[in-house]
């Protein structure tokens, strides 16, 4: 089964130096094939193929203006077009939305690392063109012949990381015959039909002090570009006194945000990970949950932060790849499914059942809380 991993690195300044500079080149490879395709695609309505440019910038580019891609490993450049001709197929198939040109201050900073060259050392790693490479944690060993998959190095603000896939057996584990449903929402994260119920993070006090704080501080940047606003043109477009790239406090401020919004993400991805694995440690033979329309959810604009922020497909992906690792089956219902609407006692519906109803009632006489009654149901799904 392959299963990946994220280490975080130490690098000296020549190697982070040499890494920015191979985001850079990813980055613009990355938007130069969506410009070019474009292009190409407006003048004879036909797709351009990533052979043809990936060749066209080694051949012409790379030898005359852009001396500075040698800078990098070649791999850069060439996973960096493969992967916005793979963007650009998957918007063709609907998919996904048709990809944007990467930001340099917006995207994520990342590269690829060609898998043949990475080698395993004693305190890292050695890569095309970047050296040796300490990291925190050691790399897993592999077999004869064997690679790591996909290696990318990305930054997330703060530290630099390595994440590789690789093939590794997982030991069958003897499952219980129990059936676990798990009923996501809002007010709790999860409720399971075991009886655990999965507090909501964001509702936490620490986390409600940073969001206050990122608050504050997107308030502070504000009125920081306000005070370097001299006028506006016709079009009610600011005019600056200085570029903001060149104002070191703006660019200090923006860093402050980042980093707040990387300690919220770190919280929530932590939380998840520890409520995944609590659920699948417990040992079920299946696990059963809910096809949520979670784009359908974000429309409503009441409910869009607090949706955002439960991470629901997070969840269900965490879910899925863990059960997979026990031999667990992961069942997902339809979304029309009436899990809430269905007495888990005598199985008849309530079709008048609102979403302000937080207690399920029914004919019968039986009543339980709306989500243990939905958790109920899914645990019971019969394929």
């Amino acid at each position: 089964m392959i299963t990946a991993i994220k280490i975080r690195l130490k690098p000296t300044k020549e190697q982070e130096i040499l890494f920015r500079k191979s985001c850079g080149v990813a980055r613009w490879s990355y938007n130069y094939f969506l410009a070019e395709s474009e292009s190409y695609y407006a003048a004879h309505k036909k797709t351009l193929k990533e052979t043809e440019v990936r060749k066209y910038i080694n051949n012409v580019l790379k030898p005359t203006t852009h001396t500075w891609l040698k800078e990098v490993g070649s791999n850069v450049m060439k996973q960096a077009v493969k992967d916005a001709n793979l963007a650009r197929q998957r918007w063709f198939k609907g998919i996904s939305d048709k990809p944007k040109f990467k930001s340099k201050h917006k995207c994520k900073d990342s590269f690829y690392v060609n898998y043949e060259s990475l080698k395993r050392t004693k305190d890292g790693f050695r890569g095309e063109k970047i050296g040796n490479v300490k990291t925190c944690g050691s790399l897993p060993k592999l077999k004869k012949n064997e690679h790591y998959l996909n290696p990318r190095i990305s930054f997330d603000g703060k530290h630099w990381y390595l994440s590789v896939s690789y093939e590794k057996e997982f030991e069958q584990v003897k499952l219980t015959d129990e059936s676990l449903g798990i009923d996501l929402g809002i007010k709790d994260l999860a409720v399971v039909s075991n009886g655990k119920v999965y507090k909501n993070i964001n509702k936490t006090k620490k986390v409600k002090r940073l969001e206050k704080k990122l608050k504050r501080e997107q308030r502070k940047l504000s009125r920081k570009i306000e005070n370097n606003i001299s006028g506006y043109t016709k079009n009610r477009k600011p005019i600056y006194k200085k570029p903001l790239r060149e104002m070191k406090n703006i660019g200090k401020q923006q860093k402050v945000i980042k980093n707040l919004y990387k300690r919220l993400s770190d919280i929530r991805k932590n939380h998840l990970h520890q409520t995944t694995n609590d659920i699948v440690k417990t040992k079920p033979y299946r696990i059963v949950m809910e096809d949520l329309n979670v784009r359908g959810m974000m429309k409503n604009k009441h409910l869009a932060k607090a949706v955002a922020s439960q991470g629901f497909y997070e969840f269900k992906r965490q879910i899925k790849y863990k059960s997979a690792r026990l031999g667990i089956a992961f069942v997902e219902v339809d979304r029309w499914y009436p899990s809430s609407k269905t007495c888990s006692h005598c199985g008849k519906i309530k079709k008048d059942l609102k979403l302000s109803d937080r207690t399920f009632c029914c004919e019968c006489g039986f009543t339980l809380d709306r989500d243990f009654n939905a958790s109920i149901n899914l645990a019971s799904y019969q394929i």
